[in-house]
């Protein structure tokens, strides 16, 4: 999307938040208008299909007005928010109108506008309060506007030696339209090439090569009758780059749509984050439980709890971790990151993924092998009542370590569960039920555990994860020894 400034240093567009992103959903705001604010403090936090942006004021003002409620989807290029008064010192750096649709010409007493966030008319009132809004009609360039920050690099401008200074979008934009961007001359600040000067120059110089057409091969006598097929040399064949027709399958009844936002969007973000760079694969076994079963009945008559098989499987779990810690890390890559690596965790903080009405999430409990399985089970149930209530904190969301999704709690017996990026591995826990094992030569009915865990193979070898596995079903055929901590 081309990127725009105004001779306004009061209006602040949206800018480039990162390679390919050119929406932005609003989640909250920082200030409130009349609301004084400083070079660099955060205006705006904002969920892009990358990661959570904080947006920064590029300059030190009052805000006048904010465009769009938590919840609404703001484009790049619209108008996030605007300045009172005159910008002292101030260039054009956050400056910017809307893009494509932005305000439209009234009459001289009456001016509308557009509301960036939703992209439909509003009245700015007879007073022509919002004049300052410049009409569609005026040139607009390209300003190097601010970016917010969030977790690693944004993919913003870069340039390498010798080379232009572009964002990755328009050096994509360049590739397709076959312009040697290096050879461009920018028109941005500091020399930056922006969309328009790509299309210019694409537009003034010679047509991709795949487009040019063959010259007319020169003219020569009648071929005789026995050569009337061309030769291929005299023929080059045009080629014809169609355009991508998507078929779409239009459902027939009542229909709801449903958008995908707020913790449902960023349930998919993640997913899909985990899915491009994790590479996931899943080994699968059975625990026989029916000793943990009459050891958890004791424990629950004793102490006056309840307590489920999910204390012990974490215990358990700990425990492996630790003779295993090959499983118990994270992953360090991405934009920022000079060389990835694998950072080994010396303690467990335990993911436990939870379903609630608003969908997945993985509350954490820190330090888990420090607990006990009684201190374990409380801190499951209140991370569940949280968790559906939505009061939990959001600190209580972050710095796991490896996670446990319950799915047996529902149904099922095996899963392939996704792994929770930049983790390494998970482990789901399937529905108990009553099956037939082989024992000491005889044949015995027993309760068994369905256990499937899913590792990142480029940290996690085969072997270690299929002999972490059974160490965590071994333990937990031992139930007694888990009911201390793992750690002292």
């Amino acid at each position: 999307m081309a990127h725009h400034k105004s001779s306004d240093p009061n209006i602040f567009i949206l800018p480039d938040l990162g390679e390919g992103v050119h929406e932005a959903e609003l989640i909250s705001w920082k200030v409130k208008p009349g609301e004084k604010v400083d070079e660099h403090q955060t205006v705006a936090e904002m969920n892009t299909d990358k990661a959570l942006v904080e947006v920064p004021s590029p300059r030190a003002g009052v805000i006048k007005e904010l465009f769009g409620k938590p919840g609404e989807i703001l484009k790049v290029g619209q108008v996030a928010w605007t300045y009172e008064g005159a910008a002292s010192g101030a260039g054009t750096s956050g400056g910017g109108k809307p893009a494509a649709g932005g305000a439209s010409r009234g009459s001289a007493n009456h001016q509308p506008r557009v509301n960036p966030a939703a992209d439909v008319p509003f009245d700015s009132g007879p007073d022509g309060a919002h004049a300052d809004v410049p009409p569609p009609s005026e040139e607009r360039e390209d300003a190097g506007t601010v970016v917010g920050t969030m977790s690693g690099s944004l993919g913003a401008v870069s340039r390498e030696g010798g080379k232009a200074l572009a964002t990755p979008a328009v050096r994509r934009l360049a590739r397709d339209l076959g312009v040697d961007i290096d050879s461009v001359a920018g028109s941005g600040i500091a020399g930056r090439v922006t969309e328009k000067d790509v299309r210019g120059a694409a537009s003034s110089g010679p047509a991709p090569a795949q487009r040019r057409a063959a010259p007319e091969p020169p003219s020569r006598p009648a071929p005789q009758p026995a050569r009337q097929v061309q030769p291929l040399a005299t023929t080059v064949p045009q080629q014809v780059i169609e355009p991508r027709h998507s078929t779409v399958l239009v459902p027939t009844g009542d229909t709801t749509r449903i958008p995908i936002r707020g913790v449902r969007r960023t349930i998919a973000n993640r997913l899909r984050q985990s899915m491009d760079r994790a590479v996931h694969f899943s080994v699968f076994d059975d625990a026989d439980v029916t000793e943990l079963d009459s050891v958890r009945t004791r424990l629950a008559a004793a102490s006056g709890e309840k307590v489920s098989y999910l204390p012990f499987v974490i215990s358990a779990v700990c425990r492996a971790l630790k003779k295993f810690p090959a499983l118990n890390a994270t992953i360090e890559e991405g934009e920022g990151v000079e060389e990835p690596a694998i950072l080994r965790h010396h303690l467990v903080h335990m993911g436990m993924a939870t379903d609630s009405e608003q969908g997945l999430s993985v509350p954490v409990i820190p330090n888990a092998d420090a607990m006990g399985v009684l201190e374990i089970g409380r801190h499951v149930a209140e991370l569940a009542r949280m968790t559906r209530d939505r009061t939990i904190p959001r600190e209580r969301l972050m710095g796991s370590t490896f996670t446990i999704s319950n799915v047996g709690s529902y149904a099922g017996k095996y899963a392939t569960p996704v792994i929770n990026y930049p983790e390494v591995g998970i482990l789901a826990a399937g529905r108990v039920r009553e099956g037939i094992v082989a024992r000491n030569g005889g044949i015995h009915v027993a309760k068994l555990l369905p256990l499937s865990l899913t590792c990142d193979h480029r940290c996690v070898d085969g072997a270690d994860a299929a002999r972490c596995l059974a160490y965590i079903i071994e333990l937990i055929q031992r139930p007694e020894e888990l009911l201390t901590p793992a750690r002292g």
